[in-house]
């Protein structure tokens, strides 16, 4: 696709990308009609849970240093951001034992501003935020309120670049555009390239490394060290400077193609920085992948080769060991579609079954035009082409209706709230939070151990569901779950 930074707003995956929240099927269908362009979207007579994108796109915007997000939104829209910004300022500390000065600020729209505006006030706000932070830069957010009153912060934007000496961005951050909240992601990467992002200048011995909480930068520094670069990571940690200058890197690369599709492929086609397309570095089999694409890309193989072949020693003989009584163990996953294919991958390299793949959202097409490749090895690799999977967008009441149906001996999900309601009932979960679990060969062996000790400790789970009610009917746990789906047939 082309990348227009001339405009503030970018285009939400429904329509850039065909992304669906509704979709119930198989691996082949799924895949081939991804390819073709068939793949159409399912609405459901009742959803339960999703998230909003501004969480995703205004978080990651918080994790630059030092920088003021200013969100033109009623007071309750801010207060989930204020758990994300502690989180991640937190993290930062831990990193470099340093704190940011990084501020979020929340104009508490109310009923008057709705029927009156409030961009005079917002711009006493930006103002006083230069004044008081002293930020390297200033984002400044819509959100639903401030997006339907049409409060144009574009035109004041362009205004105040040229009264304060900083980059100020917008960020058209309304809710509403979209149900997908990775969309959100997108939206920031979007402000980062047209109100940060210089040209290039020269080349930098760097790979860009798009992430969301850098904890395995000792280890990817290292690794990356041993190839002759240095990590840049984004944006957590990132200062404003050292973003100018992500496209003078020498590549660019992604804990998942769902959180770098955009900034990935708008470095490459608007600077030519190579974006790393590969399956990731979960498993030995994506790791080896990620390291050798890396390599290729920036001339490094045998450095890549040396290292891959030093580890390989170390730890292939132990992982093949936790292999064996990991075989045949059947597994649920519910995860964002970054992972969900991901982990199942690994799943199987362990020997393990995966009976249902559940992904939050689908992109069936990237920003380079092409099908997530985590889907195509999948296809390609698995024995299995009617491994059932489905599109929910949270929706726990078909989790558990699927953990019902199969009773896997283990259930996967990259979010807390659906890994509890398969403890409670009875089933043993594994909560893969952190992005880097399965990273390498040392994470991949760690996270087989993992599992081993999950489904063997099952106490809690047990006593957890002999004493707790879920709100659900044999009814209910006898249905299809695709019969909820508009037209009530599969796609």
């Amino acid at each position: 696709m082309a990348f227009n930074f001339t405009n503030a707003n970018v285009a939400v995956r429904e329509q850039r990308l065909g992304s669906v929240t509704g979709y119930s099927g198989n691996l082949k269908d799924i895949v081939e009609k991804s390819h073709c362009g068939t793949l159409k979207n399912k609405e459901r007579c009742f959803s339960q849970s999703s998230a909003c994108l501004s969480g995703c796109g205004l978080n990651r915007l918080t994790a630059i240093r030092n920088v003021a997000i200013i969100y033109h939104a009623p007071a309750g829209c801010a207060a989930p951001l204020a758990n994300g910004s502690r989180t991640i300022n937190d993290q930062l500390a831990t990193r470099i034992n340093e704190e940011t000065n990084t501020v979020m600020i929340c104009t508490d729209l109310n009923e008057h501003d709705t029927i009156f505006g409030a961009t005079k006030a917002l711009r006493e706000i930006i103002q006083h935020t230069y004044n008081k932070y002293s930020p390297e830069a200033i984002f400044v957010s819509t959100s639903c309120v401030s997006g339907v009153i049409g409060e144009n912060i574009d035109d004041l934007v362009e205004e105040m670049k040229n009264e304060l000496p900083v980059p100020i961005v917008p960020v058209h951050c309304e809710g509403f555009k979209s149900r997908i909240w990775a969309s959100g992601f997108d939206i920031a990467d979007h402000a980062i390239m047209q109100g940060i992002v210089q040209p290039p200048k020269e080349k930098r011995n760097v790979i860009n490394f798009k992430n969301f909480y850098e904890s395995a930068r000792p280890q990817i520094t290292k690794i990356f060290a041993e190839l002759g670069v240095k990590p840049q990571f984004l944006y957590s940690n990132a200062t404003v400077e050292e973003i100018r200058h992500i496209s003078e890197s020498l590549a660019t690369v992604c804990v998942c193609g769902t959180l770098g599709t955009y900034l990935g492929n708008a470095l490459e086609q608007t600077y030519g920085v190579p974006y790393i397309k590969t399956i990731n570095f979960c498993g030995v089999t994506g790791f080896e992948t990620w390291m050798r694409e890396i390599g290729k890309t920036i001339g490094r193989e045998k450095e890549v080769e040396s290292y891959l072949e030093r580890q390989r020693a170390i730890y292939l003989p132990q992982i093949e060991e936790v292999k064996k009584e990991l075989k045949g163990l059947r597994a649920v996953i519910g995860m964002g579609p970054g992972y969900t294919y991901e982990v199942a991958r690994v799943l199987q390299e362990f020997g393990m079954e995966v009976v249902w793949a559940l992904a939050w959202h689908y992109d069936y097409k990237y920003d380079d035009g092409n099908v997530p490749p985590a889907l195509d090895h999948l296809l390609k690799t698995n024995q299995d082409k009617e491994l059932p999977v489905s599109i929910a967008d949270q929706q726990n009441y078909e989790v558990l209706n699927i953990l019902n149906r199969y009773k896997p001996d283990i259930y996967f999900s990259r979010h807390p709230g659906s890994t509890v309601w398969a403890i409670k009932q009875g089933y043993a979960a594994c909560y893969v939070a952190d992005e880097y679990t399965i990273f390498g060969y040392e994470g991949t062996l760690a996270f087989a151990k993992r599992i081993l000790d999950t489904v063997r400790n099952r106490s809690f789970e047990k006593n957890l569901a002999a004493h707790i009610k879920v709100p659900y009917t044999d009814w209910w746990y006898k249905q299809e779950i695709d019969k909820f789906l508009t037209g009530g047939v599969k796609n």
